[in-house]
């Protein structure tokens, strides 16, 4: 695991937003996750300004636990995983990644994160459903951090 004091917080959210971008590039063309990292590194200026490191450990993590990650989201979907479109996969992806192998990391700040890279990426509502996706899935994964945080209501994605 990474330690954020290297890194101001900003360089972690620019290295989850290259990271969605490069996870939808993988959902799209299965090219390997090492050449995608690779074009990323040379390519993007934003990942200049990014926390490279943890951009490469979030990509080779979701890459090395894919099938693990696919099973744990399933049972929190209302539709097979492959009828999502490949923007809200890779959200949920990179945050069923974060809550599952970065337990030091606040479960706020995964979902937090989790809804802006929606917003900002997704479909019109789809930071609503990744929102009580991923919910769902912290009171299972993490019930002690969980029961701290607000009661969100589904439909609106605002605390009730």
């Amino acid at each position: 695991m990474i330690a954020a004091a290297h890194n101001p917080p900003q360089a972690r959210v620019r290295a989850r937003r290259s990271a969605v971008q490069a996870l939808y590039q993988w959902f799209l063309t299965g090219e390997p996750m090492t050449g995608i990292i690779s074009e990323f590194e040379q390519d993007r200026k934003e990942l200049k300004k990014a926390d490279g490191e943890y951009f490469r450990e979030i990509l080779s993590g979701i890459s090395t636990n894919s099938e693990a990650l696919r099973d744990a989201l399933v049972p929190f979907l209302d539709r097979p995983l492959k009828e999502l479109d490949p923007v809200t996969r890779a959200v949920l992806h990179l945050g069923m990644y974060e809550l599952m192998h970065q337990p030091a990391l606040p479960l706020r700040v995964v979902l937090n994160e989790a809804v802006e890279l929606a917003r900002m990426f997704g479909a019109e509502d789809s930071y609503k459903y990744i929102n009580g996706v991923l919910d769902q899935a912290a009171q299972r994964l993490r019930p002690e951090a969980a029961s701290d945080l607000p009661v969100h209501s589904r439909a609106s994605g605002n605390p009730v």
